[in-house]
Parts: C-alpha cells; structure tokens; sequence
C-alpha cells in the first residue's frame, strides 16, 4: 500500500495534503478536522482516496474532505468533488452506491414523558409498520408497469397516491424530486429490485429514532423547524435501496470498459468515471436522479408508515400529534451548481458522497421557511449518543462549495465492530441509558454499536469550526429501529 499521505495544518480545523505531495495531482487535498479526529485517520487509506480525487480531470478548486471521513469506494466518505462542465467528469464512486441516501426529521407536539410512557409498544408498532434489515421488502410493493413513475415522480409520486400531504413536499432538498431523472436508463436489474423495497429501511447504518429536543442554540431556526426543548423528534435514515445499488453497479461496470477501450488508467480503477457531456456520463446522471427520485419516494413512504404507527399507539390523528415533515436532505448525490471562483461564476457539477449541502441564508435551493436562517443539516450520531441540527453558513460557499459532514463516521469497519461488541453487551448499555431498540438481526445492532463511530460531537465543533455550519438543536436518542 502506498504511504498515507502527509497533512499540513493551515489553522486549528483546516488540513491540507500539498498538490505536488503525489503525482498526478490537480489541486489539494483539504481535509476539516480536529486534532482529536486526525488519531483516527492519520494511517487510514482515506487520505489517500483523497490524494487520488485530487487527480481526477476537470476538478475544481480543491478536493475535500468533512471532519466524518472514512475509507470508501473510490472517493473517501465524505469528500467532496467539483467539476467543470466543459472537461471534468462523473465518477460513481463520488456519489457512493446508496444513492440518495439522506436523513429526514419529523417534529411533533408530543412530550418526552408521553413518549417514554408507551416507547416500547411504540417501537413494537414501528418495526411493523417500516420493515427493516438486508433485503427487506413488503413496505409498499410497485408493479413493473408503475416503477416508471416512481422514478420520475419522487416524492410527489408517493404524496399523490395517499402516502403524505403536498405540505410534505415544501421541506425537502429538491423538492423531493429531480427533474433531470430518466428512468429509462435504469436497467431492468435495477428495477426489478425496487419494485419490493419501497417503504423498507433496509440495513447497515440506517435507522428510525425517536428522539428527546435536548438543547436549543438557534432560536429563530428551531421555532422554524418545529423544535421546542422537550418535544419528541423522529429521525429516519435510508435511500434508493437495491434500486440505486444497482444503478452504481451497472454504470460502474460500463465505465470501466469505457476506461478500458480508451486505454485509460486511472491512480485507482475504482474513480471510473466518464466525461460529463459524454453518452455514459449523461446516461448515468439521468439513472442517479431517477435513483435519488425512488429514495424520496421510500423516506416518504417510510413517513406515511410512521405516522400510522403513532396514530396506532396515541389512537390519535397525526395532524393532531403534529408530525411534521421539518426537513429532508441527501449525503449521496451529484448536482449541478453555481458557485464564485477565481474565475468567475462557474456552474459545476458538486459530488457529494457522504457529505451535504450545507448553504447559506438566501440562496434560493434553501426552503422558504428556512431562507433566512441557512439551510438545515441534519447530523446523525450514534444511537447512543446524540444526533444535531446544523445550519448552513456563507464561508462554507468558499471552503467547501457549501458542504458539510453527514454523521458522526464511522472509526471501525463493520467486520471490527461485529469482533468487538457483543449484541447483549450493547442493548444492555443503551437500555441503561433508557434507550430501547429494535433490530431485524443482531449483527445489525453489533454493527452500529456507540463504540464503531466517532464522536459525533467533535464532528461537529469540527465542522462548525471550519465554518462549515453552525449548531441549531441537539437531539437525544429515546429508541431505535435498526436494519
């Protein structure tokens, strides 16, 4: 293996691997962490992975890493990647194989303490309701002939068959839909692997929580988002399933012998990539919307499951429970962008994979009820801990094309974590905690241990000290359904 890369501090939270640190390098590798953090990845090959980004053609300004950083498919998780239009490129492996997975936050009118008095047969009611685990199904199938749709429609396609209100629709990135989908290049493989998994959370790091408003930093926008110190919150984690797996798969596949026809050799075959206004660049872009459009369609399916859930449990309507959608935001995504640089103005084409938007106060991505204060960033820790709300900031524009982390990151494979936690050991912590779970299986709940991630909390003051984000609300875990 190659040597790790070196790291020059440029201030308390700022990292940089120099250009000429390895060849074939573009533009630096930056990466915002702290020196806390810097323990966990200094002999970790994502900081090589960043090296490589660095080299990929067309880039743009620099590449980049959040304080979450961890070994990933070609791009680390958590980097952050933009190209020109005109001569840079589309690789997959920046936008990772779950694509579109993203982090929704229900607010409601309910107290701790009503919470607390019925969690456990409330968590019995929602593993019901949202079916979890590896390759969960029976959430709510599609046929074949509808599958279309859903790839086009996102979101709305859910909302307009019952699953959500057009108020759902407001506080979603994009919408909840991109327009740029075409489902026609998603293969048939692909399809038929969707048609089962909506509405399921499937497995590995992805969850439902309920959790307790612990602290409030930012009035204004928490009044906003509908969290009120004391009030419980549902936070749910997944994306496009099987569906966007395959989707990454196929075109990854057709990169590579792209790559290979031309005689191309990349640092690491794993950056396949395809020029953006080629065949296979646009092919895959319009199959990654139509991916990210399925995994809005499931967290909205996913809602409509857990409102039943609480209506069932409160015997109480979820309008009346206030179960608001307060925001929906994608870690795994590639989306065309305006954004200053020395040039000028450039529209670029920003890859995030598992990283976020994180934009300021009056760009107009940003949901009107939120435009004044910055965009939401919503920041999954472990289920142990603690999970916050962030909010975008203008100095992230500049150091980071507007991005931030997407979670606390994980600090030990999965295989390490399953060789290091008993499931016994750890739902016996968490229930001394008052945190109850629920799991398809042992292994995911061993998997996802406290002990496997980071400190979400040093992710954070990393993040916010880099002027990424700043904090809004910190939300603590109550109960967990887990995959």
């Amino acid at each position: 293996m190659p040597p790790v890369p070196e790291l020059v501090a440029r201030d308390e939270f700022t990292y940089e691997i120099p250009r000429d640190t390895a060849r074939g390098m573009r533009v630096a590798g930056i990466l915002y962490s702290t020196p806390e953090l810097l323990s966990g990845v200094r002999d970790d090959p994502s900081l090589e992975q960043l090296a490589n980004v660095a080299t990929l053609p067309g880039i743009v300004g620099a590449a980049y890493a959040m304080p979450d950083i961890h070994f990933g498919y070609g791009f680390p998780v958590g980097g952050v990647a933009a190209f020109d239009l005109d001569d840079g490129v589309v690789s997959p492996g920046g936008i990772g194989y779950d694509i579109n997975c993203g982090v929704r936050l229900l607010t409601s009118r309910l107290g701790v303490e009503q919470v607390r008095a019925r969690l456990s047969p409330l968590l019995d009611q929602l593993f019901r309701a949202v079916p979890s685990g590896v390759g969960s199904k029976g959430g709510h199938p599609v046929s074949a002939s509808e599958i279309d749709e859903v790839l086009a429609g996102g979101a709305h396609w859910a909302v307009e068959r019952g699953l959500g209100v057009a108020d759902d629709l407001r506080c979603q990135e994009e919408g909840g839909r991109m327009a740029t989908a075409a489902p026609g290049e998603v293969g048939e493989s692909a399809r038929k692997r969707g048609l089962r998994q909506l509405g399921t959370l499937g497995s590995g790091n992805h969850f439902l929580e309920l959790q307790a408003v612990d602290e409030v930093y930012e009035p204004g926008l928490a009044r906003a988002l509908g969290l009120t110190p004391g009030s419980v919150a549902v936070m749910l984690h997944t994306g496009s399933r099987g569906l966007g797996h395959q989707v990454a798969t196929d075109f990854i596949q057709r990169m590579d012998e792209r790559l290979h026809r031309e005689g191309t050799v990349l640092v690491d075959r794993q950056l396949s990539c395809a020029p953006i206004g080629s065949d296979d660049g646009a092919a895959y872009l319009g199959a990654m919307a139509a991916a990210a459009n399925f995994a809005w369609a499931n967290r909205q399916a996913i809602t409509h499951g857990v409102r039943t859930a609480f209506e069932s449990v409160f015997s109480t309507p979820w309008r009346d429970l206030g179960l608001e959608v307060a925001y929906d935001i994608s870690h795994n995504m590639a989306k065309v962008e305006s954004h200053a640089t020395p040039a000028g103005e450039r529209r670029l084409l920003v890859h995030r994979k598992g990283a976020t938007r994180a934009f300021p106060a009056g760009r107009p991505e940003v949901p009107e009820p939120y435009r004044p204060f910055g965009q939401p960033v919503l920041i999954p820790g472990d289920m142990g801990t603690a999970s916050y709300v962030l909010s975008g900031l203008p100095s992230a524009l500049g150091r980071s094309f507007g991005s931030s982390c997407h979670g606390a990151g994980r600090r030990m494979s999965r295989h390490a974590a399953v060789r290091s936690f008993r499931f016994d050991q750890v739902t016996r912590e968490l229930g001394e905690r008052g945190i109850l779970v629920r799991s398809a299986s042992r292994e995911g709940v061993t998997e996802e241990a406290p002990g496997a991630y980071k400190s979400v909390d040093q992710v954070v003051r990393a993040a916010e000290g880099a002027g990424l984000t700043r904090r809004v609300a910190r939300l603590r875990p109550l109960g967990v359904v887990k995959g």
